[in-house]
């Protein structure tokens, strides 16, 4: 990637946008993906049950996180 505000890391922003994790994936951090995906999956299957209702804010919270990163990524110098 060519750093913060490239063309790359707009694509991965709109691919995490899609599946959280996905720009992660994209920009080769399979850690970071696997993490984003993972809890935000969690969340949001947690959140659909009655009982932890409020699971649902937390995969938001998770889910525009993995956006952001995604972004904001400047990759190894």
């Amino acid at each position: 990637m060519a750093g913060q505000g490239s063309g790359g890391n707009v694509i991965a922003a709109i691919c995490s946008f899609f599946i959280p994790g996905l720009g992660q994936l994209v920009q080769g951090r399979i850690m970071a993906a696997l993490f984003f995906f993972v809890v935000t999956a969690v969340s949001y299957a947690l959140g659909a049950t009655v009982i932890l209702f409020f699971m649902w804010f937390v995969g938001a919270i998770f889910h525009l996180w993995a956006i952001i990163d995604a972004a904001r990524f400047r990759g190894v110098d």
